[in-house]
């Protein structure tokens, strides 16, 4: 094992140890009622250490060669350490039971591209949610969503590393989405052993921007601090349909840099040009399930990179004002909320139908993803990435709205 390897699995050891005390005397302070009345755990607390192997897909000359060691970039690894909680669930929270009894938690993870001097060893601190498709006695087959926010990375910069394009940025976003089996062989200890994809992007807040894309295999060993669960028992009532009108403002900022004019005159333009972009979403919804929500949505954009045409003049880049209309854009999209308790997963692939045409523009089919968090039903707070061909991020919203709920007849 290499010399820096080495030293990260050191850390994360230490860690692991530092949350194995500290952990137990933070769960002694919980509610024991529930074990004295009924004899079964409310909150089961578990410490989870796992490594993680794979492959990067190729996005970009940098990972496919076109760096200083001269060779692709196709494999890396990953170790981790986390917190890991497992509720039983109560009247006021159905959704527990509705997933199964799902593990939440937040986790460290290091990860290695095998290139250091360009890449760095890049440090994430990130939240999960894994959860059964279905548990049989001390087996399950499981999903997990993973989301958290990267540093230490050694990022582009045109004269100290210019071949990096994937990573422009020193903060990434870190996400996750996997499959997997888990086996408990103790009380006390279980297994688990996930398949999935990973990505890593700064949702074009600073460009370059390639991203990494990776698929991932990770093994993980489990330590559950009370043993087995044995979850509560009570009767879910019948879930009742229902219909929401959200209206969500949001705001963000993009960045436009001309690479040829990066080249000519690398330090002035490196940071290129920031643009405001805001508006308003407006989507209809209905709650189908108590897991689903599909819907039906109008959005109103204003980008303010729309009134520039941007073009590089003797190495240098330029703005060219162009009227104030070309910002403006309207689309609809329907709309997919993925509902796990006050949270939301949405997804909301989009067309535009309203548009000023000039060169350079993004496709008219675009993509939104992200995660929302709803307060008593009302306001919602939330972050989502805007992209294009599945793959290019354009900005992120950043958005505070308000929720309309009425009951289905």
């Amino acid at each position: 094992m290499r010399k820096e390897n080495r030293g990260v699995l050191r850390f994360l050891l230490r860690l692991f140890l530092v949350l194995a005390v500290i952990t137990p005397l933070c769960s002694a302070a919980q509610d024991t009622t529930t074990h004295a009345q009924h004899g079964k755990i409310r909150r089961n607390i578990l410490l989870g250490l796992f490594y993680g192997h794979g492959y990067i897909f190729p996005s970009g000359k940098f990972v496919e060669g076109d760096n200083a060691e001269h060779r692709p970039l196709n494999h890396y690894q990953t170790f981790s350490a986390r917190v890991i909680f497992q509720n039983s669930g109560n009247e006021k929270a159905y959704w527990y039971k509705y997933y199964g009894h799902p593990y939440l938690g937040v986790g460290v993870n290091v990860a290695d591209f095998f290139d250091v001097k360009e890449m760095g060893i890049p440090i994430a601190i990130y939240g999960f949610i894994n959860g059964p498709f279905h548990r049989w006695k001390n087996l399950s087959f499981n999903y997990e969503m993973d989301l958290g926010l990267t540093g230490n990375w050694h990022h582009f910069n045109p004269e100290t590393n210019p071949y990096n394009m994937a990573i422009g940025a020193e903060r990434t976003v870190f996400i996750h989405l996997g499959i997997g089996l888990g086996y408990r062989f103790l009380p006390h200890w279980e297994t688990a052993l996930n398949i999935g994809v990973e990505h890593f992007s700064n949702g074009a807040v600073k460009v370059p921007n390639y991203g990494l894309n990776l698929l991932a295999t990770r093994l993980e060993m489990r330590y559950s601090i009370h043993g087995a669960p044995q979850f509560k028992n009570y009767e879910i009532p019948p879930f009742k349909k229902s219909f929401s009108l959200d209206l969500t403002p949001f705001g963000g900022i993009k960045n436009v840099v001309k690479l040829d004019s990066v080249e000519a005159n690398p330090l002035p333009d490196y940071q290129g040009v920031y643009f405001p972009v805001f508006g308003l979403r407006t989507t209809f919804n209905w709650h189908i399930t108590p897991k689903s929500k599909f819907g039906l949505g109008l959005a109103f954009t204003y980008d303010g990179s729309g009134d520039y045409n941007i073009v590089v003049e003797d190495g240098q880049m330029r703005l060219k004002p162009l009227p104030f209309a070309y910002g403006f854009r309207a689309s609809v999209y329907p709309s997919y909320q993925l509902v796990v308790g006050p949270f939301s997963l949405l997804f909301q692939p989009a067309f535009y139908l309203y548009r000023k045409k000039f060169s350079g523009q993004v496709p008219v089919f675009y993509q939104r993803i992200g995660f929302q968090y709803t307060l008593a039903h009302k306001v919602t707070f939330g972050v989502s990435l805007r992209a294009y061909r599945f793959q290019v991020s354009e900005f992120i919203e950043w958005s505070v709205g308000y929720q309309l709920n009425w009951p289905k007849k």
